[in-house]
């Protein structure tokens, strides 16, 4: 009689290695450079609603063309690590997401050179804007961390099978809650004690929806690669420790 699933007991986790450091520098980077597009706001498509839902524009962010990468290294470090592994790097990654809105703030903040005409024009895209920061890094945070914690307690059930379940999975969970967090953050009713306004309820309906959507269906797209890329990361490690 085997045992059930949920008493498996948990692969043991791979140290940190050689391509730790490559792959949570990528995952760092990556974080970075997405918030930095989420500046920008992007409508694609001619205006169309149906039963009073705006159906098009479809309405997204800079952000949207890197961010679903960070999960998927965030897979693989999960996959490849473990749990504790997996939270250092989305601290690490909240900890520089953290530094350089300081950064812009006190950079925005410093007088310009006599010279140089672009202020205004650096800190409305740079500028340290409170819901935004707020909501990118709530967001990251609650997303990316119920992302590995989910992959996690799906591979305790499975083992080393299923892996594009636990993948799809945990994808789904987490790009949900950090779509949700940020739009409703960032654009929406939740972020407006902080000033500004709130997008029409329809636009705000559109952006989660769309962003949500985009997000997974590029993990979807891209899982042949997140399993190469998995399975290159453990041939390494373990030619690494000798296994």
């Amino acid at each position: 009689m085997t045992d059930a699933p949920s008493s498996r007991p948990m692969p043991a986790e791979r140290p940190p290695r050689g391509l730790t450091d490559l792959v949570v520098a990528s995952f760092v980077a990556l974080l970075l450079i997405a918030n930095v597009a989420a500046t920008k706001l992007i409508e694609l498509g001619p205006h169309f609603s149906l039963g009073g839902v705006q159906i098009l524009p479809l309405v997204t962010d800079g952000g949207a063309v890197l961010f679903p990468l960070t999960y998927i290294l965030g897979d693989v470090l999960a996959e490849v690590y473990g749990l504790r592994q997996a939270r250092r790097a989305i601290v690490l990654g909240f900890a520089m997401s953290a530094l350089m809105s300081v950064t812009f703030l006190v950079v925005g903040m410093a007088p310009p050179a006599s010279d140089w005409t672009l202020q205004d024009a650096w800190v409305s895209v740079l500028g340290f804007v409170p819901r935004i920061v707020v909501a990118s890094l709530v967001a990251y945070l609650l997303g990316q961390l119920l992302n590995a914690w989910v992959l996690v307690v799906i591979k305790r059930r499975t083992g080393e099978s299923r892996l594009w379940v636990r993948l799809l999975t945990s994808t789904v969970a987490g790009e949900f809650v950090d779509t949700l967090v940020f739009c409703t953050i960032a654009f929406g009713p939740l972020g407006v004690w902080m000033g500004g306004g709130s997008i029409p309820l329809p636009a705000l309906i559109n952006y989660i929806a769309v962003g949500f959507v985009y997000k997974v269906g590029v993990e979807a797209v891209l899982l042949p690669l997140t399993y190469r890329v998995i399975a290159a990361v453990k041939r390494r490690e373990d030619a690494d420790s000798g296994r």
